[in-house]
């Protein structure tokens, strides 16, 4: 006799609980083909999970997307953690980010064991020349590309232009916390009042997965008390000077990259400003053509553009640092992402917050400008930066070329010009 239907029950939803092992090796397959940045990981996790094996509703995979828009730390990631927790809370979480990050993890810390060994060869040097332009490239186009949605209007324009001339006039990190927050202080005065821009986020949280208390999937209160707390310790350290701490010492790393990791709002390039102030002006940490290659060696990777902590933590502690600054780079946000999970809702529809990141939106397209002005300036003065600088701004504007070309091609063209 066949078994009625219950109605409550879509075609996305899970048959049954799925293992963590499964959850891992799902993610691990996804971190080493997922190329292309945020969006291009995206769409294989949604297509892999929610259209091939059905363990999520569409609407909870936008409801996932749409808060890691509003939280620091790569959106991404935050996303894959988000999909773990409501497939098996927050180990799921866990070992689900881990998976998706080990493969540009290992990708990443080869190529600098590579760069630190071989870089001073003069035909590997010339590889990483030709990244500069090509990264500045990159950086240019993302930026443009993000000022159609985030520069609207006049007042969006002004503070984008004042966020950039400051931090190329003056500098610091905490000129560049000063412009987050004045830009977030001016959207609230200028936008708090009327209807938000965002108006196509969507506002919904499913009632079936929400406990009695509204409290979310199987969240605890001391859980939440517990992960609060740390997030808090992160941010305490970060901020604070704590005596005793060697500049190269594992425990400096993991206070920096944590700190960062819940300071990074925006998402892919955006994180560039902040980063270099800290561990190239701060920390000193690397050298500006350090960084540089940095983010071009993540471009060459399946991950998202913080898997560049790798190599920074790798040049000052070696493997264990490389670890270390993986793991505090991404586990804050990804436990705040799990964290806040609970209060979805309540986040999306606020209005005071949507009017806030508009301002903060438009001064970071100017920052992330600075950034690409700063790394320019790293650039050979040579013709063949200027021919790599045009070719890659053409493939990438016209063509809509995708970025793990860009670079590789950039290093080649380095190689055999310079």
């Amino acid at each position: 006799m066949p078994s009625q239907k219950d109605p409550n029950k879509t075609s996305d939803s899970p048959a049954k609980p799925v293992s963590l092992w499964f959850l891992f090796f799902i993610f691990l397959k996804i971190g080493c083909i997922a190329f292309g940045g945020f969006t291009a990981l995206i769409a294989v996790v949604e297509n892999d999970i929610i259209r091939k094996r059905k363990l999520m509703k569409t609407e909870d995979m936008l409801d996932g997307i749409s808060l890691a828009m509003l939280l620091p730390g790569p959106v991404a990631v935050n996303v894959v953690a988000f999909v773990g927790y409501r497939l098996r809370r927050g180990i799921g979480a866990f070992v689900s980010a881990t998976g998706v990050i080990l493969p540009s993890f290992f990708l990443l810390i080869g190529l600098s064991h590579i760069y630190f060994t071989y870089g001073e060869l003069p035909a590997i040097s010339k590889v990483f020349s030709g990244f500069i332009p090509a990264v500045t490239a990159i950086i240019i186009t993302t930026a443009w590309g993000m000022s159609k949605k985030a520069v609207t209007d006049w007042p969006q324009f002004i503070m984008a232009l004042a966020a950039a001339s400051i931090l190329l006039g003056i500098g610091g990190f905490y000129i560049t916390l000063t412009i987050i927050l004045a830009a977030g202080a001016a959207g609230l005065m200028l936008y708090g009042s009327g209807e938000p821009k965002d108006r196509d986020v969507p506002a919904r949280v499913s009632p079936a997965d929400r406990d009695p208390a509204g409290s979310g999937p199987g969240f605890s209160k001391l859980s939440a008390v517990i992960s609060t707390a740390l997030l808090v310790i992160f941010l305490l350290l970060f901020s604070i000077p704590v005596p005793g701490l060697g500049n190269d010492s594992l425990a400096r790393i993991f206070v920096t990259f944590s700190g960062m990791s819940l300071m990074l709002f925006g998402g892919g390039f955006v994180f560039i400003p902040l980063i270099q102030e800290i561990v190239v002006e701060g920390m000193r940490w690397v050298t500006q053509s350090e960084f540089t290659s940095a983010i071009a060696l993540g471009q060459v990777t399946p991950g998202p553009i913080l898997i560049s902590a790798a190599f920074i933590g790798y040049k000052v502690k070696g493997l264990a640092g490389g670890a270390l600054a993986t793991f505090a780079i991404f586990f804050p946000s990804a436990l705040l992402m799990v964290n806040a999970s609970r209060i979805l809702d309540r986040i999306k529809r606020s209005r005071s917050m949507q009017a806030a990141l508009q301002g903060i939106r438009a001064a970071v397209v100017g920052m992330v400008f600075a950034a690409a002005v700063v790394i320019g300036k790293g650039a050979q003065f040579h013709w063949v930066s200027l021919v790599i600088f045009a070719g890659c701004m053409v493939a990438l504007m016209r063509f809509k070329l995708d970025i793990v070309w860009i670079i590789p091609s950039a290093g080649i063209l380095g190689m055999l010009l310079y």
